[in-house]
């Protein structure tokens, strides 16, 4: 192995899935290590096969994967006390896993071994080596984790060391220092592995948890002191604070470290893969994610953009296009002509012709945002207000009035009505439409009275929908900001609505929502591009 290749070693599935609100299933297993092995991943641990009915069926139906790169790991521990290796049910079932690569935890801490374990260090000494020796009479390739280690070896470093002899005794592959409680700081961290690694010549790993919110700091620090396999999830998923997020790891290591972890064309999609991953796991994907997160190149102070502008270095550590991000900029009552021209720009707006409108645009946006209005994530009634100013807007419809009803039937079942006048190329319509919700009523029949004129409309749909209460001090007089996300042949876009009343707020940002849909198909049209939102890709929120 080159002295700068990195081994990596995904748990995503095993240690991550013990998370709080994370539970993947067989079928998201599989398509998650379809996903790590065309990334590049060297180790998938796939979950722990005597634990649980799942996690053997997963084992069961992923031996029907090719992998390309990566290899499958079960999980297990060491054999149980008093028990022959050879009997075990434990080994017995990571045997039943039929994988090449099995991974079994140690005990490394004596207060783990008379608490947890209840028996004696020179039994516990036993079950390591003979578990691995006898996993290794199998065929078996092994990585050992020396759990609680960094704990272990601060209280007794003679024995630490001497559980990772009993592994070594017994031919494993690796031998993995783990963080198990996540507390270590990075100079212990350092020191202690730079001693393991002066006694003993096998691969040396790392297995970091977050609880310091060090991990990341923490691996990197192993790595720099002789580390070649390291351990982490992606998304930093994993009980209590987490694991170590290979999405900050891999990036460290290969882009400013200058190890080697994974194929460099792969690390252009790592935010793709992040972003999969976490929907898979049905979480949110943090925008404050470093690398990979949407906020993690956005900029919004108006100095920061303005130098961003001269040169990206000066605000940003990472080219975006390194690691499949983007950069962004933000506008609100931070911003100055700067973020308005970069803004434009990114929206498709040339404002070359309107100089004398940015001083204008930029006082607005200001006024607006004192207000409440937030347009970092509705980009679409930005635009709507840009061209607004600027003279380039024509507005597709104009509302003649709307009225909501709502009642609730003697089976206690509330029911919502709208009835809207709308005016459509001198067109009247008057429709009325029912709704699951006022809103939604409302949306319906918005979207009936446009489909005669507009039937693209039939494409677009909401895909999320916020209400923030401001001055919550103001009770139900209170005024709210709604902002609604909208989805259209691949393609999303946010608009905003600010009012005391959610419906009259609501309805600024369906308007809006549409509008801008109909602007980039009047676009399209004109201009014989290829596909509606696409034509201004950057103003689009990933």
């Amino acid at each position: 192995m080159e002295t700068n290749q990195i081994k990596l070693f995904d748990t995503t599935l095993r240690d991550g899935s013990q998370g709080e609100n994370l539970s993947f299933s067989v079928e998201d297993k599989l398509q998650i290590v379809k996903k790590l092995d065309e990334f590049g991943i060297h180790y998938i641990e796939g979950g722990w096969p005597g634990s649980n009915p799942k996690d053997l069926e997963f084992f069961k139906q992923v031996k029907h994967l090719k992998c390309k790169t990566a290899k499958i790991v079960a999980f297990g521990s060491t054999c149980y006390k008093k028990n022959s290796e050879k009997t075990d049910p434990r080994l017995m079932s990571l045997l039943a896993a039929e994988t090449e690569v099995v991974t079994i935890f140690g005990k490394s801490w004596l207060l783990h071994i008379e608490t947890a374990l209840q028996t004696s260090p020179g039994e516990n000494l036993r079950m390591i080596e003979d578990s691995v020796a006898f996993l290794k009479s199998k065929g078996k390739e092994v990585i050992y984790d020396a759990e609680h280690f960094f704990d272990g070896y601060l209280d007794n470093p003679e024995y630490a060391l001497n559980t990772l002899q009993a592994a070594q005794k017994g031919k494993a592959d690796t031998l993995v220092l783990c963080d198990t409680n996540g507390g270590m700081l990075p100079d212990k961290i350092a020191e202690i592995v730079a001693i393991v690694k002066s006694n003993f010549d096998l691969p040396i790993g790392i297995h970091a948890h977050n609880d310091g919110e060090l991990a990341v700091a923490n691996t990197l620090m192993a790595v720099k002191n002789g580390v070649s396999h390291v351990q982490g999830t992606f998304n930093g998923y994993g009980e209590r604070c987490g694991n170590a997020n290979l999405c900050s790891i891999i990036p460290n290591l290969q882009l400013k470290l200058k190890y080697h972890c994974i194929p460099d064309e792969s690390l252009a999609t790592l935010t793709y893969v992040s972003k999969y991953i976490a929907e898979i796991a049905n979480m949110s994907h943090r925008d404050n994610f470093p690398f990979v997160g949407k906020s993690a190149f956005a900029h919004k102070g108006g100095i920061h953009v303005s130098a961003v502008m001269k040169n990206s270095k000066t605000y940003e550590h990472l080219s975006p296009d390194q690691l499949g991000n983007r950069r962004r900029v933000l506008v609100s009552d931070l911003s100055g002509k700067s973020n308005i021209l970069y803004k434009a720009e990114e929206l498709g707006i040339n404002l070359s012709q309107h100089q004398d409108k940015i001083p204008q645009i930029v006082e607005k946006l200001k006024e607006l945002e004192n207000l409440g209005y937030q347009y970092e994530a509705a980009e679409g009634s930005l635009e709507l207000l840009i061209r607004q100013i600027t003279g380039e807007w024509k507005s597709f419809f104009e509302l003649g009035g709307f009225r909501i009803l709502m009642e609730k039937d003697k089976g206690g079942i509330p029911r919502s009505e709208a009835t809207i006048r709308l005016n459509v190329n001198d067109t009247q319509e008057h429709i009325a439409s029912e709704g699951d919700g006022p809103v939604h009523a409302l949306d319906n029949a918005l979207r009936r009275a446009l489909f005669s004129f507009y039937p693209e409309i039939k494409d677009v749909s909401l895909s999320d929908y916020k209400v923030r209460v401001l001055n919550q001090k103001d009770g139900t007089s209170a005024g709210v900001r709604v902002l609604i996300t909208f989805f259209a042949n691949n393609c999303k876009w946010g608009t905003v609505g600010l009012s005391e009343n959610i419906i009259e707020a609501s309805w600024q940002a369906l308007t809006d929502g549409y509008s801008y849909f109909l602007l980039k198909q009047k676009s399209q049209s004109s201009h014989n591009t290829e596909s509606i939102i696409t034509l201004s890709s950057n103003a689009i929120l990933n």
